[in-house]
């Protein structure tokens, strides 16, 4: 469409429509004008919509990237994972309180996933393995507005397959709980005053998932985020062997604060899928390939 035929569809002027493009993002036009542009979008065919909405997970996914790189710098601690190009942060060895009971326990150290698996990174293991795409993905590719929420809709089976995919693996209950705790077994990430403005469960009235850097005072002592509220995380844990069903850690939007303690117990079916259960993954620290990463070294 040229600039002439659009503006007279808005209707602007060809030099209004020229200081729009101008401006960028830094343009703020009136609402009936807004108005007039939402409608024409939506009266568009699929072909233009899917361009759009691709255009908004790239910017996304750019809005994301920046946050990531500057996390890198600030925390030496934090390292890009090679395949799957998320951040992990490390969790040192050593003891540390677990269950409610604060049993001290100890722990090898690993690396663990900074943020939930989101539906970009996912995205990126269903083209490269043909996974099936999660149901709530029209056209099996994730709404563009969702780019940076956890993805929800997947199965333990899912979850490991994703986690095979990229050379990491689901955390164990131990693993999560300490990643979220610390070693000193404070009640909540942040501490243990209970702050619900701090994570995304029931009360926050949203009623959805979140993006997964939105509640940056939530999270624990290692830099890690959203382990309280948003999604439940599936574990490698299983209940007891045979079972079939695996543990789950953190809590959902869909969860009373009082359930967001991480020492707290849940387990599902490990077919089980719902809109509010994700994952993250871990990695263990003396891999190769992580610690050529870890040094800037591309492998």
């Amino acid at each position: 469409m040229t600039c002439k035929t659009f503006a007279a569809l808005v209707p602007v002027t060809v030099r209004q429509l020229s200081t729009w493009e101008g401006r960028g993002e830094s343009m703020r036009i009136q609402a009936f004008n807004q108005a007039a542009l939402d409608t024409l979008l939506a009266r568009s065919g699929t072909d233009v919509q899917q361009r759009f909405a691709a255009m908004l997970t790239e910017q996304a996914a750019a809005e994301h990237d920046e946050h990531a790189e500057e996390l890198l710098r600030r925390d030496p601690r934090t390292t890009r994972h090679p395949v799957d190009n998320k951040i992990m942060t490390l969790v040192e060895a050593g003891i540390y309180l677990s269950g409610q009971d604060g049993v001290p326990s100890w722990l090898d150290a690993f690396r663990i996933d900074v943020y939930p698996t989101t539906n970009a990174d996912y995205y990126k293991f269903v083209q490269a393995t043909r996974h099936r795409p999660p149901q709530h993905w029209p056209s099996g590719r994730y709404p563009a507005s969702l780019a940076d929420h956890p993805v929800v809709w997947v199965t333990w089976h899912d979850a490991r397959a994703y986690a095979e995919w990229c050379g990491k693996a689901l955390p164990s209950i131990q693993q999560w709980e300490k990643a979220a705790r610390g070693s000193r077994g404070r009640v909540y990430p942040w501490g243990d005053v209970p702050t619900a403005a701090k994570c995304n469960t029931a009360e926050s009235g949203i009623g959805a998932t979140t993006p997964v850097t939105r509640y940056q005072s939530g999270a624990s002592g290692y830099g890690v985020h959203d382990l309280c509220g948003n999604v439940w995380e599936w574990c490698s844990t299983e209940e007891r062997p045979g079972s079939g069903r695996r543990h789950l850690r953190g809590s959902a939007f869909t969860s009373p604060f009082e359930r967001a303690m991480p020492s707290l117990t849940n387990t599902a079916d490990a077919s089980m899928l719902d809109n509010d259960t994700g994952f993250r993954c871990v990695a263990p620290v003396g891999d190769d390939s992580n610690e050529r990463c870890a040094k800037g070294v591309t492998p």
